[in-house]
């Protein structure tokens, strides 16, 4: 699995749903992925809701690799919209793809401090202290950021049982060529503490920062490559 949406701004949690302007565009995206010698194909959808978001992603094999790979990934979101970005509720993940087949549903209980639910039948609960996200929507709360002009240099990313500091660096600009079209980007770096793997979102500014080419390297060799092949805006609700 590609985990590279993984960053999340340490921020109060005073803001309440949907009083501030709804940055993100709902939106339906699909990426070839080569993750080493393996194909496959990722498909996002962004939802508006009456109080914020509900994404959607999913990773699948293709083509040969279907010999090797059988499964998919599938991770679902559903988050708020708040003054300074995006607050999750719900996360559901069920994946029959990796080697350690996983399912998880975790509710955020920003009241309580706590992250509750079950994974693969036992249950869980964490603590959480500032803003955590979800393996997904922190892919939007990036975005806003950037939209907002107010990206970080440090975010914590939130891992079922734990939490860890990601550092964020601004790598510059470059243009890129994707069979979705020609893109002005810039460079979105982050590694997690203690990890060994280095991700680089490629975001347009045209399509609201979207990553439009994703860079996974490890020990300073990539690993992994997804780049936009289809992007269609949705209709707002």
């Amino acid at each position: 699995m590609i985990r590279y949406l993984k960053i999340l701004p340490l921020r109060a949690l005073c803001a309440a749903p949907l009083q501030a302007e709804s940055l993100l565009t709902p939106h339906k995206a699909t990426y070839k992925v080569k993750i080493s010698v393996l194909g496959g194909q990722l498909d996002t959808e962004l939802r508006q809701t009456t109080t914020g978001y509900s994404a959607t992603h999913v990773i699948e094999p293709t083509g040969m690799s279907r010999m090797f790979a059988r499964g998919s990934i599938a991770e679902t979101s559903h988050f708020d919209s708040v003054s300074d970005g995006v607050r999750p509720r719900e996360y559901v993940s069920n994946d029959t793809l990796s080697r350690e087949k996983e399912h998880a549903t975790i509710q955020f209980d920003w009241d309580a401090g706590e992250a509750r639910g079950t994974v693969n039948g036992s249950d869980v609960v964490s603590v959480i202290e500032g803003l955590a996200h979800d393996r997904v929507s922190i892919q939007y709360e990036v975005m806003h950021d950037l939209i907002s002009g107010n990206a970080e240099a440090r975010y914590t990313m939130f891992e079922i049982d734990r939490l860890r500091p990601v550092n964020v660096q601004i790598i510059g600009e470059k243009a890129v060529k994707t069979p979705a079209g020609d893109f002005q980007v810039i460079g979105v770096r982050h590694q997690a503490e203690g990890s060994k793997r280095v991700t680089t979102l490629w975001c347009a500014e045209q399509l609201g920062y979207l990553p439009v080419v994703i860079e996974q390297h490890r020990l300073g060799k990539l690993k992994v490559r997804a780049t936009l092949q289809h992007y269609t805006p949705t209709s707002r609700q």
